[in-house]
């Protein structure tokens, strides 16, 4: 039986378009159209190799980038079935938001950040909009994968909106302004409920996986959490529950319960605010002051205790702190080489680049190490920097 659509969801067959016309598909909607493409595209493929917490090459069983937005994907699905809008468009925003990220996670990204610090700056959200408007070439007719308006502003909006009405336009990253079409994604508004659960689903999956792979680390141990809300419950439940259980499937029994929780109380919480708002289209969201995605207060509380805890034993710990350092200093050095010496760069890149130390020649530099997987950036830094990499 076909799902019903909510009044409030957003409708492939009422899409606000591409940038660049194209017929319909005969045999998929809009939306699903999106989430192939970004599926197909080679950026997506170069999450496998990204960061997520641990540099990708460290452990086969930890999490990237790729396996990080499956799984926000997967969690997507699930809140937008509930809510009945459209699964295919929070399945499309969950698996691009992360397209833009470079090698090395958040490390990288402040590198590239301090890099670009004179030639406009560097976000990873602007650059996943780069990459899916410009950067991915695939089609003859268009650059980029010329995603549906509603697609795009699920990626531009993933944390809510940009900048608020009247709000001078420098305030956005170079990334947002360099696209013709930034202005038509009203950047002042909130994101339909579909690319506001990619956002909530990316929160549920990171804070639950990072905790997995911690404690499957051993960085973090099964006692240091009994203290913390939410999480020590959920663990001390199972424990009482299953006395006998190893404790590789006490994790996954405790993970997967606290994803559980936290997407029920999305659930519970979204209706009320959908019911409250009285919303009855897709544009009557965009217009709401607050978002209607959203954790109850008393979740937040215990989220915000869950992080705090991460990053003071988890992402400050010094193996991953070692890791996070080595990773800045491999994209600090990549961009100052590429940057006064553009003839380093490949060829094809070479012809795009203007002269050594041009604002032209940093954002080629820019896009190229953005686009880089850790193993890449790794065996690039090698070849430069390293005597054992000449040949």
């Amino acid at each position: 039986m076909a799902q019903m659509r909510a009044s409030y969801a957003c409708d492939p067959a009422k899409s606000r378009g591409r940038h660049h016309p194209q017929p319909e598909s005969a045999m998929r909607s809009a939306f699903q159209r999106d989430r192939d493409r970004i599926i197909h595209s080679s950026a997506f493929r170069r999450l496998k190799e990204k960061t997520q917490v641990f540099v990708a090459h460290e452990g086969d069983a930890y999490r990237t980038r790729l396996t990080h937005s499956l799984e926000v994907a997967q969690i997507a699905r699930t809140l937008a079935r509930a809510l009945n809008v459209d699964e295919d468009l929070a399945e499309a925003s969950a698996l691009a938001h992360d397209l833009g990220h470079p090698p090395f996670g958040h490390s990288g990204e402040d590198a590239l950040s301090e890099s670009m610090t004179d030639f406009g700056g560097f976000d990873h959200n602007a650059q996943t909009l780069r990459v899916v408007t410009k950067l991915e070439t695939r089609y003859p007719e268009f650059e980029g994968l010329n995603l549906a308006w509603e697609t795009l502003e699920g990626v531009v909006k993933h944390n809510g909106p940009l900048m608020r009405a009247g709000d001078d336009p420098k305030v956005l990253p170079w990334g947002f302004r360099a696209y013709p079409g930034w202005k038509a994604l009203e950047l002042h508004t909130h994101a339909g409920v579909e690319g506001q659960i990619a956002a909530l689903s990316d929160d549920i999956a990171y804070n639950n996986h990072d905790i997995d792979d911690g404690l499957r680390s051993g960085i973090l141990k099964i006692e240091q959490l009994m203290d913390l809300p939410l999480v020590g419950q959920v663990f001390r439940r199972c424990r009482e529950r299953y006395p006998d259980i190893s404790e590789n499937i006490l994790i996954h029994e405790a993970v997967r319960e606290m994803i559980g929780l936290m997407v029920a109380d999305v659930l519970e919480e979204s209706r009320r605010r959908l019911e409250e708002s009285g919303a009855d289209s897709p544009d009557a969201v965009r217009a709401l002051d607050q978002p209607v995605v959203a954790f109850s207060d008393g979740m937040t509380e215990s989220l915000a205790a869950v992080r705090r805890f991460l990053y003071a034993n988890m992402y400050l710990h010094y193996k991953v702190k070692r890791m996070k350092e080595k990773g800045k200093m491999v994209v600090r050095d990549l961009f100052s080489a590429f940057l006064s010496d553009p003839m380093l760069l490949p060829t094809e890149l070479q012809r795009e680049a203007s002269g050594a130390g041009a604002e032209a020649t940093a954002r080629v530099v820019c896009d190229y190490i953005a686009g880089m997987t850790d193993r890449y950036a790794i065996e690039e830094h090698r070849k430069l920097f390293h005597v054992e990499g000449w040949g």
